[in-house]
């Protein structure tokens, strides 16, 4: 039970570790704010994003230490296999991704459920394509390295297979299913340990739970499939990062329509709505019965 145990002492240090450094990332936003002029948009921001970036920091800065507890002392124990011969596996799983989403997208604009965005400067467009794009990569490579390589590798270490899969993907689903609750008047030490439950209370709101919080951990099993089929991290990289393009891009390239039902089309954040749990179904589908990588003669990891 080793890995359980550390898993559980990484989870506690990220969580009560983020909420009690939220305030002093606030603080010092505050501080930059009124010295440089260009800080002050970072200062702006609602104190929930600095409880959820103290979170990300410091699962950032805990990786190193879980991979060392959980025995791993090669990129190849995480699925970071040589990059040689696994192209094919990363272009696959972006189309796929892409490809998914951009269906989601389309259908909802086509219903008139969002209209495009025609109002954003060509300028403007691509800076946030860029960004999009950038993000995609780097937040792909990091997530998959935490929640699978690490959480899901150490999951199956101890559990079955499918038992590992349901963890590791409820996990992914919680960690990306936080809401925006509105900011304390004044902010304190404490501040972070009473925001960051509040943060949870999209799961008192059934038309979010379902399917909006299906969907995410759906996602998150999809991209453990696609690990345990392939051997390695490639294909759910690529996977990841054709979908997170799209879920930082679909919100500034489309707009709310006042007939919409969001319930079933999503909102701006594309994932949420059940059109988008019908094509993750689909794509669920497709990886299961395709397995990528399993016709390759790859050894696959043992459940």
């Amino acid at each position: 039970m080793r890995p359980v145990r550390s898993l559980l002492i990484y989870a506690g240090v990220v969580f009560l570790g983020g909420a009690l450094l939220a305030p002093w990332l606030f603080w010092g936003a505050q501080s930059l704010a009124a010295h440089l002029s260009q800080f002050q948009k970072l200062a702006d921001h609602p104190f929930h994003r600095f409880v959820n970036r103290s979170l990300l920091v410091l699962a950032f800065i805990g990786l190193w230490p879980l991979l060392r507890s959980l025995s791993v002392s090669a990129c190849r124990d995480v699925g970071l296999v040589r990059p040689a011969g696994q192209v094919r596996k990363l272009f696959c799983g972006f189309v796929l991704g892409f490809a998914s989403l951009a269906g989601v997208a389309v259908a909802v604009v086509a219903a008139d459920a969002r209209e495009v965005n025609g109002s954003v400067p060509a300028g403007r467009l691509v800076e946030k394509l860029s960004g999009a794009a950038l993000t995609a990569a780097v937040v792909a490579v990091v997530e998959e390295i935490l929640f699978r390589g690490a959480i899901f590798g150490a999951l199956r270490k101890t559990f079955r297979r499918s038992t590992a899969v349901v963890i590791s993907s409820g996990l992914y689903g919680l960690v990306h299913f936080f809401s925006q609750p509105p900011s304390p008047t004044e902010i304190h030490w404490n501040s972070g340990l009473v925001v960051l439950p509040r943060m949870l209370t999209g799961f008192v709101d059934l038309t979010q739970v379902v399917p909006g919080f299906f969907n995410l951990t759906l996602a998150g099993a999809l991209l453990a499939l696609g690990y345990q089929y392939t051997g390695n991290l490639y294909f759910p990289i690529g996977l990841h990062a054709g979908w997170i393009f799209w879920l930082k891009s679909y919100g500034f390239l489309t707009r709310d329509t006042t007939t919409a039902n969001m319930w079933f089309w999503g909102t701006g954040k594309l994932i949420d709505g059940w059109l988008a749990l019908i094509v993750l179904v689909f794509v669920s589908l497709l990886v299961f019965k395709l397995r990528p990588g399993a016709r390759d003669g790859e050894a696959q990891p043992a459940s």
